[in-house]
This record gives C-alpha cells, sequence and structure tokens, in this order.
C-alpha cells in the first residue's frame, strides 16, 4: 500500500549529546574523518547503511543506545571535543585572513550543481564535483564565499542496469527536511520567498534552502511549494531535465532568482553584499541581467551599469566544444526578457549580449556562454590545454585578435584532498608520518617502509573488491526480483590482481569502449595467467543520450561472458559513495577522451592522491602534469585519417602499455612480494604531484588571479557614484563609434637592406584616427618568428610612439593620418615578420583585445 504523503521526523537526541546534532548541521563532516569516526563509533553497521549520513543515521540509530551514550562520560566528552573543533573552525582566522585589506569581501559562486556528499545528489558529474570541492577548499582557507544553486527533489537520477544492458533511470524523490539542510527566514520567522516575474501576467516563487559547508552558506531555491501551480512547482524537479522552455526556467531561476537571494541572505544575515560574483559555466549568466536592472534602478543607464557588472564577474567555461553550451531559441528567451521580470533593461539590450558572433542578431540562438563572456571581464579555462581551446573556440568575440590575445586565461581544476583520500591511507600519515595533511606529508619519508605503504594500498583494493561484490550482489536482487545473488559474484574481482579503473560520465567523446576495439586481445590482457588485469568501470549517460546509453550495454555485454565476469565489471549508479572507494581501490586509472574534448578530467587526480598512477591521453590536467613517475601517455593518433582509425590505433597503443609496461612493472616484486619500482613511484606521485592537484592550490590561484583583482576593478567602477563606469561607457562608445574608420593607411621600413642579427628595423606607420586623440590608441609593431601558412610565432610586440605635428599637443587630433615611429632589434637569426595594428587604449582596460576592436595593417 503506498502512502498518500511522506516526509521524515528527525529524531530526538538525548540533551547530553546535542553536540551531534551540530555537528550533523554541517556539511563539514563530510570531509572530516575525526567527525566521521565519532558518528561511527555509535553503530558501525548501521553507518555505512546509512550511507555514512549523519541525519539519515540519527534517525535509524536506537534510541536505546543513544541513551547509552549519553550517560558515558568519555563519549560525551569527546563529542564536546569535536563540537569545539568545528565552532574554532567556523571562526578562526585561516589563509584568507592574512592576505590584508585588499581582498574581496564576499564572492558569490553560482553553479547549477553541487557534489558536496552523496546524501544531498544535486549533482551529475565534474562540474558539479568541482563546484563542491571548491566549497570545501574555500572553507578551509577562510575564503568568504556564498555558494548559488537550485534544490531539485529528485536530483539528477539513479541508475540501474537491465539484463540486457541497457541503462535505465529512476527519480526518487528528496525530502529536503530529512537532509542537512534549513529554510532562510525573515525576522518574523516567515519563509523567505523569491518571486519571478514571467510572461501573462504568472510568477514562479522558490522558497531558499540552506546548507552550511564548513564556513561557507549554500543556498539553493526550490520552486516546489504550494504559492506556485502545478506546473511551476516542477521547474526544479530535475537537474538537467526537461525540454528548452523547462532549462530557460532553471537559468532564469539560477540567475535572476539567485542574485535575489543573495540579496536577501545578505541583508538578513549581516554578510558584506559580494562585490566578486563568480560564475560557474554560463547557467547563471543571467545574474548579469538582473544586476544590471538593480543598477539601472540606482540611475545608470544599461552600458554604465554594465561596465559596473563586467567589472566584478568571474567566467569559468568548462566546455571544450560548442555543442556543451546551452543555447535558447531567441524568441524563447525574448518572451520571457521583459520589463516586469528585469525593470529598465530593454529587452533589446539584453539580447544582444547572446547573439553569436558573425549570426544575424534577428535570428541568432541565444547563446549562454556568449553571454557570461560579454558580462564578465575576468575568465578562465580548467586546464592550461582548455585554456587555449578556449580561446580559440570563442575567438571570434575578439576578432581580429589572434588566440593568444583572447582575453581567457586559465586555473586547472584541482580536488579537495580531505573529501577524496582514504581514511586508510589518512591513518598511515598519521600514525607513520606525523601528520593528518596527506596531501603535503612526507610520503617518501623512511619511517614508511615500502612493505607496510603496500599493505595499506592492498586494504584499499580488498574494499574496493568487497564494495563492488556487494554493490553486483543488491543490483542482480533488483534485477531478478528478490532472488538470491548468484555464488560467482561472491568471486568476482581479486585483491591481487593490478586493478585499473574507469569512471566518469559517459558521453561519446570519453570513449568508453575504447578497450573493446579488439575485444579478444582485451580478453588476453584480462585473463594473462601471468600477469592478470582487472577493470572496474562506473558511469552514467544523460537520458537522452541513447549513444551513450549504447556504448555502456556494449560494454556489460562484453562483461557478461562467464569467462570474463570476474576480471571486468560495470558497477551502477555511480554516485560520490562510489567513488570514494574505486579511486583509492584502483592502482591504475583510465582515461581515454578523444583529445582535446577533456576540459580537466578531475578523476585522475582523485586516484593520484590515493597512490594510482594515472594511464591517460595527454588531454585535461594530464597535458600539464603527465611524468614517468606519474603513469604513462597513451599516444594520441592526431594524424589518423578518420574517427575509426584514430580510434583503432590509440586502443593498440593502450594494450601495448598495458601488456608491456604497466603489467610488467607492477608484476615485478622483490623477495617480500613487494613490487618496489612501482611503489617507487607511488611514493613520488603522492608526495610530488598531489600537492598541485589539490583544491586549495586552485582556490588560492583563483583568489589572487580572478577574484582579488575583480574585486579592485569593481572598487574602481563604483567610487564616487560610479564616475569610472560612467566615463568608461561613455568612452567605449566614442571608440566604438569612430572604430570603423580606425586604419593603418601606410607602414614604411628601413635600415635593414642586408638584415643581421642586431641590426634595428626602424618604422614608420601611418595611423587615421578618425577624431580619437593618441591617447585613445595604442600602436604597436606585432613581430615573431614568419611561418610557412603566413602566420607568426613567439610573438613580441613593441610600442609605436605618435610624432608631435608642429606646435600641436600630442593628445591633438589632426586632420589625416597620424604619424607614429619605433624601431625593433632584431635579436635571433632566421625567418621574421611584423606587422602594425591600432587597438583602444584606456587606463581602466585590462587588456588591448577586451573591446574586440584592432585596426591591421592590410
Amino acid at each position: 500500500m503506498k502512502p498518500i504523503r511522506k516526509f521524515t521526523v528527525r529524531a530526538v537526541v538525548p540533551g547530553a549529546l546535542s553536540a551531534l546534532e551540530e555537528l550533523a548541521g554541517n556539511l563539514r563532516w563530510s570531509w572530516h574523518e575525526p567527525t566521521r569516526r565519532l558518528f561511527e563509533h555509535i553503530d558501525p553497521m548501521l553507518w555505512r547503511t546509512c550511507e555514512r549520513d549523519p541525519v539519515a543515521f540519527l534517525g535509524e540509530v536506537d534510541p536505546a543506545r543513544l541513551d547509552e551514550l549519553a550517560a558515558d562520560g568519555g563519549y560525551v566528552e569527546w563529542a564536546e571535543r569535536e563540537r569545539a573543533g568545528l565552532r574554532e573552525y567556523l571562526t578562526e582566522p585561516r589563509w584568507f585572513q592574512s592576505l590584508g585589506a585588499q581582498v574581496p569581501a564576499t564572492i558569490a559562486y553560482f553553479s547549477p550543481e553541487f557534489g558536496i556528499t552523496e546524501a544531498l545528489p544535486q549533482y551529475s558529474g565534474g562540474l558539479g564535483i568541482l563546484a563542491g570541492d571548491h566549497l570545501k577548499a574555500a572553507s578551509d582557507l577562510g575564503v568568504p564565499l556564498i555558494g548559488v544553486g537550485l534544490f531539485y527533489r529528485a536530483g539528477y537520477f539513479s541508475q540501474s542496469i537491465s539484463p540486457d544492458g541497457w541503462q535505465q533511470e529512476r527519480y526518487p524523490v528528496l525530502d529536503p527536511d530529512g537532509l542537512p539542510l534549513s529554510v532562510l527566514r525573515n525576522p518574523d520567522g516567515s519563509p523567505v520567498q523569491i518571486t519571478l516575474a514571467l510572461p501573462d501576467d504568472a510568477s514562479l516563487h522558490a522558497r531558499v534552502w540552506k546548507a552550511s559547508v564548513g564556513r561557507i552558506t549554500l543556498l539553493m531555491l526550490d520552486t516546489d511549494i504550494p504559492t506556485n501551480t502545478d506546473a511551476l512547482r516542477t521547474v526544479t524537479d530535475r537537474l538537467y531535465g526537461g525540454g528548452g522552455e523547462h532549462r530557460l526556467l532553471q537559468e532564469l531561476l539560477l540567475g535572476i532568482g539567485g542574485a535575489r537571494a543573495v540579496r536577501a541572505y545578505t541583508a538578513l544575515s549581516g554578510t558584506p553584499a559580494p562585490d566578486v560574483f563568480h560564475m560557474n559555466e554560463g547557467h547563471a549568466g543571467f545574474l548579469g541581467l538582473e544586476r544590471i536592472a538593480t543598477y539601472i534602478g540606482e540611475g545608470l543607464t544599461f552600458a554604465e551599469a554594465l561596465q559596473l557588472v563586467r567589472a566584478g564577474t568571474v567566467f569559468t567555461t568548462h566546455t571544450p566544444v560548442p555543442a556543451g553550451i546551452d543555447r535558447f531559441d531567441r524568441g524563447l528567451v525574448e518572451r520571457y526578457l521583459t520589463s516586469s521580470l528585469l525593470p529598465g533593461v530593454e529587452p533589446a539590450d539584453a539580447l544582444a549580449l547572446g547573439v553569436e558572433p558573425g549570426a544575424d542578431p534577428a535570428t541568432s540562438a541565444f547563446n549562454m556562454a556568449v553571454m557570461g563572456l560579454r558580462l564578465a571581464r575576468h575568465a578562465n579555462g580548467v586546464s592550461k590545454l582548455h585554456g587555449q581551446v578556449s580561446r580559440r573556440m570563442f575567438g571570434d568575440l575578439w576578432p581580429g585578435f589572434d588566440a593568444d590575445d583572447v582575453p581567457v586565461t586559465s586555473i586547472t581544476n584541482g580536488v579537495h584532498a580531505p573529501t577524496w583520500t582514504d581514511p586508510a591511507l589518512l591513518g598511515v600519515a598519521e600514525s607513520t608520518l606525523g601528520t593528518g595533511d596527506t596531501e603535503h606529508a612526507d610520503w617518501r619519508s623512511a619511517a614508511l617502509s615500502d612493505g607496510e605503504f603496500w599493505n595499506v594500498k592492498r586494504r584499499m583494493r580488498l574494499q574496493l573488491v568487497e564494495d563492488a561484490r556487494s554493490r553486483l550482489a543488491a543490483a542482480w536482487t533488483e534485477q531478478h526480483s528478490g532472488s538470491a545473488a548468484p555464488k560467482w559474484i561472491s568471486k568476482v574481482l581479486d585483491p591481487d590482481t593490478l586493478t585499473v579503473g574507469f569512471a566518469r560520465r559517459v558521453p561519446t567523446y570519453k570513449r568508453l569502449t575504447l578497450m573493446l576495439q579488439d575485444p579478444e586481445r582485451l580478453k588476453a590482457i584480462l585473463t594473462d595467467p601471468e600477469r592478470p588485469v582487472q577493470f572496474v568501470i562506473a558511469g552514467k549517460s544523460h537520458p537522452a543520450d541513447d549513444e551513450g546509453k549504447r556504448l555502456i550495454q556494449q560494454l556489460v555485454q562484453f562483461a557478461q561472458q562467464p569467462e570474463l565476469r570476474d576480471r571486468i565489471v560495470f558497477l551502477p549508479d555511480y554516485d560520490i559513495g562510489m567513488a570514494q572507494v574505486l579511486y583509492p581501490g584502483c592502482d591504475v586509472w583510465l582515461n581515454n577522451p578523444l583529445r582535446p574534448l577533456e576540459a580537466c578530467g578531475t578523476s585522475g587526480m582523485k586516484a593520484a592522491m590515493n597512490g594510482a598512477l594515472n594511464l591517460s591521453i595527454l588531454d585535461g590536467w594530464w597535458a600539464e602534469f603527465a611524468g614517468d613517475d606519474y603513469g604513462w601517455v597513451i599516444p594520441s593518433a592526431d594524424a589518423a585519417g578518420d574517427a575509426r582509425e584514430r580510434d583503432a590505433l590509440e586502443a593498440a597503443a593502450l594494450y601495448e602499455l598495458l601488456e608491456h609496461h604497466v603489467a610488467p612493472r607492477y608484476y615485478e616484486r622483490d623477495g617480500d612480494g613487494v613490487p618496489v619500482e612501482w611503489v617507487r613511484r607511488v611514493r613520488n606521485t603522492l608526495a610530488t604531484l598531489a600537492p598541485e592537484l589539490g583544491a586549495d592550490r586552485m582556490v588560492r590561484q583563483y583568489v589572487e588571479e580572478l577574484y582579488r583583482p575583480a574585486a579592485e576593478h569593481a572598487a574602481a567602477m563604483i567610487a564616487d557614484g560610479a564616475r569610472n563606469a560612467r566615463a568608461l561607457a561613455a568612452w567605449t562608445a566614442r571608440v566604438r563609434t569612430s572604430w570603423p574608420n580606425v586604419q593603418v593607411a601606410h607602414v614604411e621600413s628601413g635600415g635593414v637592406d642586408s638584415p643581421h642579427v642586431g641590426d634595428q628595423l626602424q618604422l614608420r606607420a601611418y595611423v587615421e584616427l578618425d577624431g580619437l586623440s593618441a591617447d585613445d590608441v595604442t600602436v604597436e609593431v606585432v613581430y615573431g618568428r614568419s611561418r610557412a601558412d603566413d602566420t607568426l610565432d613567439a610573438v613580441r610586440r613593441a610600442p609605436l610612439q605618435p610624432v608631435q605635428v608642429t606646435d600641436a599637443p600630442a593628445e591633438a587630433a589632426p586632420s589625416g593620418p597620424r604619424l607614429y615611429t619605433g624601431t625593433v632589434t632584431l635579436d635571433r637569426a632566421g625567418a621574421f615578420g611584423y606587422t602594425v595594428r591600432a587597438v583602444p587604449r584606456h587606463p581602466l582596460l585590462l587588456s588591448a583585445a577586451e573591446l574586440g576592436l584592432v585596426a591591421v595593417a592590410g
């Protein structure tokens, strides 16, 4: 019999154990092992059954057991110590507080998903996990950040696999009252309600849930409330669910509603208003329009407000392909961007922000990433290679500039070590190396023997084997109407066999089935009698991606062969809980995307932090960190004739590495059965690579390279009644009006009839400024090695100086072309080329390319 309503009744904890409720209410427990040990002590088996979620756990614990512990002075003292530790953690100065006064007051960090713990399933993959790690590292460093997202009642989806290998999706509904969340309330106790005006006099309402992620507050908007119509209650039903209009409503709510939720929260809590807004991908781009509307309400024009918004906005792109960007029908967006929703904002001004470069403004799709870049003066990709890819992919926004000039930098993603490092590795660091900081421990210390380390690694591998068997047995029982799992499942995998892991989302470019290119060769590798290899594989395909589902089906059917099923397994329903066992249990982490389509790929980072070596295509983070001690590079067959040939060549390289390099090294043992060379590489990976992969390194970079500059620029723009924003908007309008007629009319050179190293190239350039002054432009020679394709390599630039005409001041704008002169010293031999260009110049511009205006000598 089905209930007509379900809700969660929270446990009543004895007063002596009130510390447990306080500790459960802050998600720091998701990465703080001492707190997790405190809860586990209550009932270890139930703790695992409740998936290490203290809120659910306390609701299931036998009250008699809590009463027993409340009478146990030692346990009560332990709980009080942990509570005191949490309170100290929340209030003590940390790294950020040591930076002095010139720092942001608050950063608002917007993301469509946050992966913090499996108990709060508000993530689908890498974007959400990265966002969760960003919050955790910001908390550890004391960065004053507010997270902003949506609360999805059914999260992403739960995955099961049918007997024929097809992915099936379920959407279990979450009860927020049973999660570590609270409602944002007004002083009178009523819930804060965020409202968005919709077409046809409709309104979308949302309440705001708060989660405490250490020192960070995460705000999540939820439309499943009675004040909405039945249709609008479902706006936040599923992550990345529904069609175009449904997704548009989600992104309007995230951006516009999220900005309003931040205003409500800061006003109620006394937290300083954000001076920096960070968009984690383009999904939250509408927050810029909401902020523009607010400034227009304070008396600024759209152009002036845009300068203010851009100054304090950071945009991070995670996609390396245009197909990964949200694009909406222009007419649909126009229908929603009304003056009721955004007072003072003309729809044409708002729509122009999303027009794709080179497209007809009247018909162009509305591109969320393009809008995000136009609303942000500070932008980055998520690895060095992805930064290069992004500069090329978005280069049309800055026409006429080379990719190197495009103002998109890069900060390589990192992972939060306390979340992803296995407790066994933490335990040996504490007991033998004298530190709980696994990320910076001395893993090469003689205090830790190779044998002891290898035993720890085997325990982590055994843990994975047992977990995999348990998951496979549960999946079998679910598939076969409760029947008992067959005995062979209890024998899958072997804790003493080389274990390769592969787990991630399953779009086609990640090539889940590359390993199946030559099935017979893979079989031979798996079943080698002397050096066997086993694979543990997991991943979800988007519900609408049938091609991705077919890849899963192909792999599952391969793994179902009786002679292989103990050597290769596919684990259903990949999530944080599974990942925290999978990464530590693997010896090798496999990653074989189509290069350069992996923006970063942090799963390999998490594996490395748990003593795994990487076996990967040179893509994402691996392209900048690969080293002999850290794993192996799968060569990319970039010159292949087509995709089929490329896959065949790269699969052959993968087999070659497994057969002749990876497996032999793993099974090369000393007299005590320890693979000494393998362990040396793993310990070097932990000692030298792991510190570079941490989310603390990543967040420090965001603070120093993006947040601090953004806060400084925002402060400069808003000072004195937004004087600089008004001035820059007026100057920009004037320059844009004149620029079509700005040209480098003529260039003369001399001094190099027979050029040798050390000679000086003398230049005279005549530039038509069309009424602009010399202070409005920079004229420069751009030079470097001349390549066969008529491009320049190793580019350098040198400014040319205006020649003063008669007695006129240098800043005056004479009639006719203006003369600029300068010299370039030829300091190296070889092919040489140069050109002359003019670009806008203003002290408040961050780069010469910022306005996307350039005039180059023809």
